[in-house]
């Protein structure tokens, strides 16, 4: 990608820029009972099953968060009961930063400003957002989308709300899977790839990688 200005940039919030803790959440409910083998596919499956919840029609991510930790309990042959679904929602809003994100972002949100586009509900975001150390433009949810990523609809509704096209923006995520592959088939040609370690890299859905967010200023030349 040739060093592009956009007009924003927009981010994927949970797992870029907020430290994703599902994994830990669920190791603590559970790590008791499940030695480390059964443990590691107790936390790949209930990621699996997070992204199954979230393709089909709208529905609360509290109930994202049921279904799914129901569904790999049954899976594991591990006891379920609703307040452990409860728990884990509840966490959420206490997640903060990774280490690199207020630096990083402070060196951009002086000259871009910066959007979320984030799989949350509206209550759940303002305090994750207020740890992140850098303005906002504009934040939007998979509530008021009325869709999850990786579905279309969430970013055509950012469009709508920012009166901009694909060829606007630059879209930054660590994932593939939810955002980076829908950002291509939209259109959306410049993106990043903050490359956390949760996937592998995949070059045909052309984006520049970056280890963290302290790389994002030299990719729109700051």
């Amino acid at each position: 990608m040739a060093q592009f200005r956009p007009k924003y940039i927009t981010f994927d919030c949970y797992g870029t820029l907020i430290y994703f803790e599902m994994a830990n959440a669920a190791r603590d409910l559970y790590g008791d009972r499940l030695d480390e083998a059964e443990m590691q596919e107790f936390i790949r499956n209930f990621s699996g099953y997070r992204f199954d919840e979230v393709m089909g029609d709208w529905k609360p991510y509290h109930e994202v968060v049921h279904n799914a930790l129901e569904r790999t309990c049954k899976r594991r042959g591990v006891t379920f009961h609703d307040d452990d679904a409860r728990l884990v929602y509840e966490r959420v809003p206490t997640w903060g930063p990774h280490p690199d994100v207020p630096a990083g972002l402070a060196k951009v949100a002086r000259e871009i400003p910066l959007v979320i586009l984030s799989n949350a509900m509206d209550a759940q975001i303002p305090d994750n957002v207020a740890r992140l150390g850098a303005p906002f433009h504009a934040v939007f949810t998979a509530q008021q989308a009325q869709a999850y990523k990786p579905r279309f609809r969430p970013f055509e509704y950012m469009f709508d709300e920012l009166g901009c096209g694909p060829e606007d923006i630059l879209h930054c995520s660590s994932s593939f899977r939810y955002d980076l592959m829908s950002a291509h088939d939209l259109g959306i040609r410049n993106k990043v790839w903050v490359n956390r370690g949760h996937e592998p890299a995949n070059p045909y859905y052309e984006y520049v990688e970056i280890p963290d967010i302290s790389g994002l200023a030299g990719v729109v030349g700051l």
